[in-house]
């Protein structure tokens, strides 16, 4: 079963990832930029003010958390790490990025043991912090782990070329548990221009290039022998040379000169990937679902097929908007994925099941379309999802209510299919929580505005503002969005706001729709209104996976 935890990543991996039993770990944790980044919904021409939400502040600061986490450290058994924090600690002091190392370190120590004795890391970071984090994770994993640091060149440089050169690397640092990990060799499509100039020779079989045959160590008398005239330390025994020969690979230009080996271009597997990737490029276009930091596909399967095999768990605890999750389940890995905010679970719920059809079909459903001839999907394991910490009952919604009043109206808004509007912004709203925008004739998108409320209690005041919010921003619709039961009066008033006629059928919708948590849960209402985008102006669409047919031998 693939899961997506709603969580902070330290108590899920201590509460629900038993001990070595993920294969591979990818981790793009905020870097302290001290930055607060947005997220940018999909909205029409006309709307894009209202289109931006703060997805997480990437910034940290010392105080009880930190110190509370800090002497968790010291009482682990990892006695490395237990000397190591001390010491940066004296060095820092009690700072913003001490604070930042210290929220790493513990999310590290957990990450090495739920990681298999096979198992890598991945961390994706930039030079705000990645000197110490090599530290960090030398004491985590022991510096004998350490395997790679791969600079991955963006295509979009950033800083102000006044002060510095301008940067457009990421770092990613790579570890091991053992020395025994999976690994498998990545290769990448030859340069055109070194084609041209390496295999420069044809025949019957195609263009090749001539490889030396001389051994580099000469004090191999096993392997010195005379062939076509020449002596000398070859690579090869005299066996494996003559039958070469006799199959034509083995050639000399002219007599007297050293024997040379033929490599044909279609034999090559292509350029070995080594640790500087300037081949993938950000996402964009249709694959760009407007989250920040987001990484490309490519970037994510490249880590993915190289060190794990089809049928691993693939882990990624800060994962943002997906993009790990989406390349394991492309792959044919099963995935974990924990973020902490319901924003970036329900925005990986869209985007996997816009680009995986099949994914959480019932079982008749999934028998229907083999019967119907659909594309081959993967096997069972690979065709459902499980979401964990996202309310699925009233009582899950009261407790997410109490607990943060925030996340509770970004993922009351989801119900609805709603962007959660203003993200974070504590000060006044304007009575406005949530926006949905549709399309019901040849004109400008129109609004819905949505109105969470998380109390235990609802009035007929209430409802009167939602109408004076809808008369205000010119929307067409306001949905009255309640954990608590509306009262007569309440419903009373909805419906003298009367109703929204579309051009497009003629048909009536109320104006104001009072909605109920529990029903919108268990599929009894929803919020009714005409649009022939099918909710395209709300949010980006996932481009349809159309490999998913191809992956037979994956599996």
């Amino acid at each position: 079963m693939n899961r997506l935890y709603f969580g902070d990543n330290l108590h899920v991996l201590r509460e629900h990832i038993a001990d070595e039993t993920v294969d591979l770990i990818y981790l793009d944790p905020p870097f302290n930029s001290k930055r607060d980044y947005n997220l940018l919904f999909k909205t029409p021409k006309g709307h894009e003010s209202d289109a931006q939400i703060t997805a997480f502040e990437d910034s940290w600061h010392w105080g009880e958390q930190a110190e509370r986490e800090f002497n968790e450290i010291l009482r682990q058994s990892n006695t490395d790490m237990a000397e190591l924090m001390p010491a940066l600690r004296s060095f820092l002091g009690e700072n913003d990025m001490m604070a930042y190392l210290v929220m790493m370190a513990n999310r590290l120590l957990e990450l090495h043991r739920v990681l298999k004795p096979t198992g890598s890391l991945y961390l994706h970071c930039d030079p705000t912090a990645s000197h110490y984090l090599k530290i960090v994770l030398d004491g985590v994993f022991g510096v004998e782990n350490y395997r790679n640091e791969i600079i991955w060149r963006r295509s979009n440089p950033k800083s102000h070329i006044t002060h510095n050169f301008p940067s457009c690397t990421d770092t990613i640092l790579r570890y091991s548990k053992s020395s025994s990990c999976t690994y498998h060799q990545s290769y990448e499509q030859h340069d055109p221009g070194y084609v041209e100039k390496a295999y420069r020779y044809s025949d019957s079989g195609g263009r090749y290039r001539l490889l030396p045959l001389l051994n580099p160590n000469d004090n191999r008398p096993n392997l010195t022998y005379e062939f076509l005239g020449v002596t000398r330390v070859w690579r090869w025994t005299k066996q494996r040379m003559q039958e070469s020969y006799d199959r034509g690979l083995v050639v000399q230009l002219k007599d007297g000169a050293v024997p040379q080996y033929k490599k044909y271009l279609e034999d090559s597997k292509g350029r070995t990937v080594t640790n500087l990737w300037t081949d993938i490029e950000q996402a964009a276009g249709s694959e760009n679902l407007g989250y920040p930091t987001q990484k490309p596909l490519a970037l994510l399967e490249r880590i993915i097929n190289a060190s794990s095999n089809p049928g691993d768990i693939v882990l990624d605890p800060f994962c943002g908007c997906g993009t790990a999750v989406d390349a394991a389940q492309k792959l044919g890995r099963r995935w974990i994925g924990i973020d902490i905010t319901h924003l970036a679970i329900a925005l990986i719920e869209k985007r996997l099941k816009d680009r995986y059809p099949y994914l959480n079909r019932t079982k008749p459903e999934r028998e229907a379309a083999s019967t119907a001839g659909v594309a081959e999907t993967p096997p069972d394991y690979m065709q459902t999802f499980e979401v964990i910490g996202t309310p699925e009952d009233l009582d899950g919604a009261r407790d997410l209510a109490l607990r943060d009043k925030y996340q509770f109206q970004w993922w009351a808004c989801s119900l609805v299919n709603a962007q959660p509007y203003q993200g974070k912004k504590k000060g006044a709203d304007g009575g406005i929580d949530g926006l949905i925008f549709f399309q019901d004739d040849k004109g400008i998108a129109k609004k819905i505005v949505v109105s969470v409320k998380g109390g235990d209690h609802v009035n007929v005041a209430m409802v009167r503002d939602l109408a004076h919010v809808v008369a205000r921003e010119k929307a067409e619709i306001g949905l009255f969005v309640t954990l608590a039961d509306p009262s007569k009066p309440m419903l009373i008033e909805a419906v003298k706001e009367g109703f929204y006629q579309s051009p497009l059928t003629q048909a009536q919708f109320p104006r104001i729709q009072i909605l109920t948590i529990e029903a919108l849960l268990n599929g009894t209402e929803r919020a009714r209104y005409p649009d022939l985008a099918q909710g395209g102006h709300t949010f980006k669409k996932a481009k349809r996976d159309q490999g998913s047919a191809q992956q037979k031998g994956l599996f």
